[in-house]
């Protein structure tokens, strides 16, 4: 007779995709990072007008909600790995992913609604 093994499913069993998600987010975030950052020192004076007139630009504002896309893939890998390693019961857990679904889906809502308003 075989022993019949319950399955437990408690987390980290994403792997290789998650790896590469966060590796992938963070190189997009440290592109966009290096881009505003050569704007920013580039030698004109940051105004409001020049600000304004750089995000008027369809490719910096694309190119920001792409960082911001993967800066809400990169938090919400990190917090489901926190949240898993650490909150218990499963009721909890579930309760604060979603939370945490919430409030990046509601940072990301307003960052399109800034850029494209």
């Amino acid at each position: 007779m075989e022993a019949v093994v319950e399955r437990v499913v408690t987390g980290a069993h994403y792997g290789l995709r998650d790896w590469l998600a966060q590796r992938i987010t963070a190189a997009i975030m440290a592109v966009y990072t290096v881009i505003l950052l050569v704007v920013l020192v580039g030698g004109v004076p940051i105004t409001f007008p020049v600000w304004k007139d750089l995000f008027a630009q369809g490719w910096m504002r694309v190119a920001t909600l792409l960082f911001a896309a993967s800066l809400a893939w990169h938090a919400w890998v990190g917090m489901r790995d926190i949240l898993m390693d650490y909150v218990k019961p499963a009721g909890a857990r579930l309760t604060l992913e979603i939370a945490v679904l919430l409030v990046l889906a509601g940072y990301l809502g307003w960052t399109v609604q800034i850029l494209w308003r």
